[in-house]
């Protein structure tokens, strides 16, 4: 079963951002541009920005992160975007809103960007097999390029089996395929039907893209995503291990002990292999560039009045999942809310637009140990908190609203009891 036969391109208002974007790169021979709506140039009100920052400390505490980037964007309210904690136990230097960091899942949306604008151009099939453009997986024959994006491909996942291996040796460098055969090597599930997480999934669909185009992953992601979008700071990076930038978030994980994790002795995995993501969670950025891209993305700025849409037919991410929670197109649907969350070694993110307002949230922690729920368990309440937030004078709130509350998150995320010994401090 395909999807795209039946996906049409919904018509939505693009993200909130005060200054207009010239998209180019969608096409070789033409230029989108794409006028965002008027932000409100000032903070969030006080009182606002303390729930906010009482949420994210909250958050950091039941982790065992010492720091986070947030950024919350509220077109008819204001901004707060701001560095919180420090980079370490050892380290007492103040996180900033300007430090680089891994985006973790958020680099699948920027993978299916790049798909759809191949696509877009007649370089590869969005419905074309998977074995045409990648060697060795003659098992797929079934499995679509867009079955990849979608996260309907059947295939399992690679992390649980590698991931003490990513904790290890850092700096050792994956080849893709050997990455993805972790998820290769479980049961294929019948593909088309259902949602399921699968990191193998976008691993391959990079190198199906890289294959088709003659291009690398991080070409790609450039051409495609960070240079129409102008995100300076936004980059898949060479494989060799190295630190998320010139300047980033120390990225942790905390060591497992019998009854939980010890949170008095994190360890700094900063520098690693971008490949142990590659264009499943390899990506790095800043704060203020996931927003742009998050807002970009959920609007579909980059193929904007094309067909089919990236956003539409999603699945429900599990059986018993709420009704808001979807799937489809890298990236999950939450109610209006349309982005990524998850984790790579070091961090935690999540990164949440609402294609009609551009009402935008982001955040990141520097703790991994638990896995990306409690980015998104965060991201969810901060932005059932701002989108309270009062309308600037002048201003008009719109008809925005959420299928859950701030309290039920934060509830999630105090509950989760990840340190067996408290944090140092």
């Amino acid at each position: 079963m395909h999807l795209l036969s039946s996906r049409r391109m919904r018509a939505v208002v693009a993200g909130a951002a005060a200054l207009v974007l010239v998209l180019t790169g969608c096409s070789s021979d033409e230029t989108v541009s794409y006028t965002p709506p008027a932000q409100v140039d000032q903070k969030l009100s006080d009182d606002t920005a303390a729930q906010l920052q009482a949420a994210v400390e909250n958050a950091m505490q039941k982790t065992g992160a010492t720091g986070a980037i947030v950024g919350v964007w509220v077109p008819w309210s204001g901004t707060w975007v701001t560095g919180l904690g420090t980079q370490s136990v050892e380290d007492q230097t103040p996180v900033t809103k300007d430090m680089s960091f891994r985006i973790g899942d958020t680099t699948r949306l920027m993978t299916c960007e790049v798909l759809y604008a191949l696509a877009d151009e007649g370089v590869v099939e969005l419905d074309g097999s998977v074995p045409e453009y990648v060697s060795g997986v003659a098992g797929l024959a079934d499995v679509t390029l867009l079955e990849l994006c979608n996260g309907t491909s059947g295939i399992g996942s690679s992390e649980a089996a590698v991931s003490g291996m990513w904790q290890n040796t850092p700096e050792r460098v994956w080849a893709p395929l050997e990455l993805a055969s972790y998820g290769l090597g479980k049961n294929l599930a019948e593909s088309g039907v259902s949602y399921g997480d699968s990191d193998a999934a976008y691993l391959l669909l990079g190198l199906a893209l890289e294959r088709a185009s003659g291009m690398t992953a991080s070409e790609l992601i450039a051409k495609y995503v960070t240079e129409p979008l102008q995100l300076e700071n936004t980059s898949l990076p060479s494989s060799a291990a190295a630190a998320p930038g010139d300047d980033p978030l120390t990225g942790s994980y905390l060591p497992a002990i019998e009854g939980g994790y010890d949170c008095t002795a994190p360890v700094d995995i900063t520098k690693l292999s971008s490949s142990t993501g590659f264009t499943d969670s390899g990506v790095v950025s800043t704060i203020d560039d996931l927003g742009r891209f998050s807002q970009a993305a959920a609007a579909q700025a980059l193929r904007e009045g094309k067909e089919p849409s990236q956003f539409a037919n999603p699945l429900p991410t599990a059986t018993d999942a709420p009704s808001w929670y979807q799937a489809t197109g890298g990236a999950f649907l939450v109610g209006p809310l349309i982005g990524q969350h998850g984790w790579t070694p070091g961090y935690v993110s999540a990164s949440y637009s609402d294609p009609e307002t551009g009402f935008t949230v982001s955040v990141v922690l520097n703790s991994s140990s638990i896995g990306g729920s409690p980015a998104a368990y965060l991201a969810w309440e901060l932005a059932a908190i701002a989108s309270k937030a009062p309308a600037a004078e002048g201003q008009t709130a719109p008809e925005f609203g959420l299928p859950f509350t701030a309290e039920q998150y934060h509830e999630t995320i105090s509950n989760l009891a990840v340190c067996a010994t408290p944090p140092a401090g």
